[in-house]
This record gives C-alpha cells, structure tokens and sequence, in this order.
C-alpha cells in the first residue's frame, strides 16, 4: 500500500519507482572454478572472459546479491532485487585472488568461493591463503565449505563399512565448518559437493546441521528448491560464451508440484522421471527436455500436468543429465529444470540403496 501511494504521489517519476521496487523471487547462480589462460578447458575462463562477464552484468541491470543472504531471503518468502544473480566459485584456486578478485573488487560484487582446506593447510602455492581470504573478505569475499580433500563423498574406500564411510564423510564437512568459524572468524553454512554429488544420507546430514548443499545440476532457486541440492549455472569452458549466460540468467523456476524417479543412480536401463507442475497457466506443451549425449528425451503425457520423461537408452558410467527447458507464458524467458543422475561401476564403491546400511548391521 506505501508503495503504491509513493509511485502515485511522485506523478512523472512513477516509472522510476516501479523498477526501483522490482522483485524477483527466484536466484541464478553462476558457477567457475579457474580464472587464468592456460587451465583445464571444462572448468576455467579466461580473464577477459570473466572480466566480459562482469561487464554484462553491471551493464545490462544485474544485481549481484551475496549468495547466503539471498538463500535465506528466498527461503523466508521474501523477494531479491530484480535482476538479482549470485557468482560462486568451487575449490580455492590462487588464480582466483589473482585474476577474478581484482575485477571482482572493482565492481563491487560479492562472490563465494567454496573451499577445500587440505591444500591451503599444506600450503600449495597453487591455492589460496588464509590471509588471501582475510583480504578478500573485506571485499565482498565469502568463504564456503568444499570439504576437506575434495572426495567423491558417495564412494566408500576399500573395506570401509556404512558406518565407517559415513563417519568420514561427516568429519569432511565439519572439519572445513570449525576451520571456516577459526580462521576466518564464521562461517555461512553452505557446502558444494565436489562433483556435485551426494545421496539422500548426506542431504539428511546437511539438513541436521542446518547446512545449504549445491549440486552442479542446472537450474534457478526459488522457495520450493531443495537446499540440500540447490542448482547452478556453470559459467566456463563450453559455457563461458556471453551468449549462452544471457538465457541462463534470464531463467525462471520450472513450476514443478512433485518429482518421482528411482533415486540417484542410472542402471542398466533407460532413466525416466515424472515431472507434476503446479496449477496455472503455462506453456506445458512446450515442454523439451533433453540427455546428456543423447538429444531429445520422450515424453509421454500422463494427464493435462504429469508428464514421463524417458531417456532413448541408458546412460554411460559417470554422470548423466536430463536438461528440461520451457518457454515462459508472458515473457520470451524459459523455465529451465535439470536432474543428475550417476551409473557407478561396481568397484567405485557407491553407497546405493537404504537396505544397504541394514544389511551391514
């Protein structure tokens, strides 16, 4: 009602006051790793990439929001700037101090850097510092949890029992959480799983603890997102064209009522989800998903909001994605969903099904 009267009352500024007032309730989040020259293709950009993306985001409107403040605004159920994005990086790369902080800084623009402790205690050039993150932190730096050795925390090591895996997979998180509270004096309670992987075990853990988990499926957050699996974007390699990030940031939530697949993991059969979508009014036919190396998955429509998304045949060993974009009713934005799933080889050591702690007691 303050605002309506307060547009109103300002007569010819009234179109300014509207934008000031914008609200979105959902969050892009963009994700890097490396920001350097000569780095691994998939996860790095260049500096002048990164630097070209800065400065579409400052030209074009955005607002960098710091990421753990806008979580718990969406979680509240209140809005984010319009335009609002939040930029994050995964493992505690020195390139980043050197080459993404400096530009960082000269705009202004909070970031997270989720970190993986056991090279910075031993010191490897390679990575940051404490005092690097002390400096940065006076600059809009957070600093985030990434365990301890970057493991592939779903796998148990050879002969560990449940009880032994998860026992290890605990002390990764809340060791990086004590390091985080003693070094750099707190910590934001947010954890990326390396590989963006984790099981319904580890997400109930986070969820104990009160800890936000990221995933690398893609996607935006809003308030019906699971924050023990929240999506990103991946911002490098293939991705790094600004081309490609103007979608991504212009993306709205899938308006989804419920999910229903068969867990985290792809066996030897073609995986298939079924997507329900909320009451309103949108473009369900529309709708195009596609997999990871496969193009176009099937859908089968259940009823006028249920549909079976079914991949064309099984997934390969690793990580295997189904990508499902749909464009929105008023606007020339799409709703975008993604889900992962991982076909593990038998000697990788996954911890698969619930049955299996049971059947070791």
């Amino acid at each position: 009602m303050t605002k309506l009267k307060l547009c109103i009352g300002l007569g010819g500024a009234m179109l300014s006051s509207v934008h000031a007032f914008a609200e979105q309730h959902h969050l892009p989040i963009l994700q890097y790793h490396h920001v350097g020259d000569s780095l691994p293709f998939t996860t790095s950009v260049t500096p002048e990439q990164f630097q070209e993306h800065l400065d579409y985001l400052s030209d074009s409107g955005f607002q960098v929001v710091d990421l753990a403040s806008g979580l718990d605004k969406l979680k509240a159920g209140k809005g984010l700037p319009d335009k609002a994005v939040a930029i994050t990086f995964d493992d505690a790369y020195k390139n980043i101090y050197i080459n993404g902080y400096p530009r960082l800084k000269e705009k202004q623009f909070p970031f997270t850097v989720f970190i993986n402790t056991d090279p910075i205690v031993r010191k490897n050039p390679n990575f940051l510092t404490w005092d690097h993150m002390r400096e940065m932190k006076q600059y809009g730096g957070v600093f985030a949890n990434h365990t301890i050795s970057h493991p592939y925390m779903m796998r148990k090591q050879a002969e560990e029992t449940f009880d032994v895996w998860f026992d290890r997979i605990k002390q990764e998180v809340m060791q990086v959480e004590d390091l985080l509270i003693q070094k750099l004096g707190g910590s934001p309670q947010m954890l990326a799983y390396p590989y963006g992987e984790s099981n319904s075990y580890i997400r109930s853990f986070l969820k104990e603890k009160g800890i936000v988990g990221f995933g690398q499926q893609s996607g935006v957050v809003n308030i019906d997102s699971d924050f023990t699996n929240l999506p990103r974007f991946p911002a490098s390699g293939a991705y790094a064209a600004v081309s490609t990030l103007k979608t991504k940031l212009s993306s709205l939530p899938m308006p989804l009522k419920d999910i229903e697949k068969e867990g985290d993991f792809a066996g030897d059969s073609a995986v298939s989800m079924v997507l329900t979508f909320k009451e309103g009014r949108y473009r369900l036919r529309d709708l195009t998903c596609y997999v990871s190396g496969q193009g176009k998955a099937q859908l089968n429509w259940l009823d006028k909001r249920r549909v079976e998304v079914t991949a064309a045949k099984p997934f390969s060993y690793g990580r295997g994605r189904i990508n499902c974009t749909m464009p929105d009713y008023k606007t020339a934005n799409f709703h975008w969903f993604s889900n992962v799933w991982v076909k593990p080889r038998a000697e990788e050591g996954y911890v698969e099904e619930k049955s299996e702690k049971n059947s070791e007691k």
